[in-house]
């Protein structure tokens, strides 16, 4: 662009940043008596353009003249919302029109699309307020305990953490070690936010599929719990496959995204198993009757298993290096099957961080399959132990699913 376009586009920008919010305001505002608001449609667009122009005068260098403008601004702002902050007590309006001064000042300076970007995000704040209002009213003090941990664990940890190797063998990077707990407890939060909101409202099979994709474990627990004890039981039994079939979903999806070169091999391995726990979850629910939601399973977001999860795989780090050095492919592939038998997360991060010629993917997707068969007994024991005789549907489906995943490895392994 030529340097007016820029700068015409720039205060343009800070000019659809105030029209935009004027309108949200303008709207919300639209029943008061005339004269009685202090800021509507037209305030706002001023607004946005005066801070535009005063953000593009910064741009060229006159900081005094600029900051004046905005300071302005902010003052008559005070100002008028003073009375209506003491009369109303809410100050929503104002603080949308200082925001508007600062986007507006963003866009003047020359990031127009970051403020464009940035006003949208304002504009769905206000208009989305009796949905926010909705959203809280369902938290109970266990979920903003939840948000409080996983703030901790995303955002106050990993700035302050070296990115580079060190320890034994150069096994260790702090960084990227933390960037899996994120992912990992990411995966688990979002699932554990979805069941919260939809599992309730949309009954067993919601919260075994959206609950699946965090603990599949801790949703074969809860549901086969409930099917022994219900008289009448309902779609417990497809729960409990479909919540395995998600978790094969899941393993895949954390194998592509941390352990990239094994993802075909990987597939290979699970595509037999998971479409048999599709088929199987599918056919129990055609035959099944609707019922309500059990509760969902426990928060899974606590600190000191994070801690302990970052142990683990700093642990595992060093002995797969030493087992490469020591023992080669087949002791790397006997540790990956012993860590995924404790968690297969950390099986699939460990054959991540490995060098590419430290084991053979078919080799370590193999591994990583037998953790899986190995959870899946452990979910076969929790189903037979809780349900009792009502289990047969279930424990079939599981049974099916682990046949089929033997049946893949022994095959996978005569192809070695």
């Amino acid at each position: 662009m030529m340097n007016w376009q820029a700068e015409a586009y720039s205060v343009g920008g800070a000019l659809a940043v105030g029209l935009l919010v004027g309108i949200e305001r303008g709207w919300k505002q639209r029943r008061e008596k005339p004269g009685s608001r202090i800021a509507g449609v037209r305030t706002f667009t001023l607004l946005g353009l005066g801070a535009g122009i005063a953000g593009l005068i910064g741009a060229r260098g006159y900081s005094l003249a600029a900051g004046a403008l905005i300071a302005g601004g902010v003052g008559l702002m005070t100002y008028g919302f003073g009375r209506e902050l003491k009369a109303q007590r809410d100050s929503t309006t104002a603080v949308a029109a200082l925001l508007t001064l600062a986007i507006g000042f963003l866009a003047g300076s020359g990031s127009a699309g970051l403020a464009i970007a940035a006003a949208a995000i304002t504009i769905s704040v206000l208009a989305l307020k009796a949905e926010i209002h909705s959203f809280l009213d369902k938290l109970d003090e266990e979920d903003v305990k939840a948000l409080a941990r996983f703030s901790v664990i995303a955002l106050a940890v990993l700035p302050f953490l070296p990115d580079q190797p060190f320890g034994p063998f150069d096994a260790w990077n702090a960084s990227k070690l933390w960037w899996v707990v994120i992912l990992v407890t990411g995966f688990s939060f979002a699932g554990y936010v979805a069941n919260r909101i939809f599992g309730e409202r949309h009954g067993t099979i919601a919260t075994a599929l959206i609950g699946g994709a965090y603990s599949s474990t801790a949703v074969t627990q809860s549901l086969a719990q409930r099917l022994g004890q219900d008289n009448s039981p309902g779609a417990e039994d497809a729960g409990i496959a479909l919540a395995t079939a998600v978790m094969y979903l899941r393993v895949l999806v954390l194998v592509g995204l941390l352990a990239t070169r094994l993802t075909i091999p990987f597939l290979i391995v699970v595509a037999p198993p998971l479409i048999v726990s599709w088929l199987a979850g599918w056919w129990l629910y055609r035959n099944a009757p609707k019922c309500d939601a059990p509760a969902a399973p426990g928060n899974p977001i606590a600190l000191l298993p994070a801690l302990g999860f970052v142990l683990f795989l700093a642990v595992a780090a060093v002995a797969a290096r030493w087992a490469q050095g020591r023992f080669g492919e087949q002791g790397i592939a006997w540790l990956l099957l012993f860590m995924g038998s404790l968690d297969v997360d950390a099986a699939i991060v460990t054959a991540g961080n490995l060098p590419p010629d430290a084991i053979a993917p078919q080799l370590a997707a193999l591994a990583l399959g037998g953790t899986i068969l190995a959870n899946m007994a452990v979910k076969l024991g929790i189903t037979l132990a809780y349900a009792r005789k009502k289990s047969l549907s279930a424990a079939l489906a599981l049974l099916a699913s682990m046949v089929t995943l033997a049946a893949s490895l022994v095959i996978g392994g005569l192809r070695l």
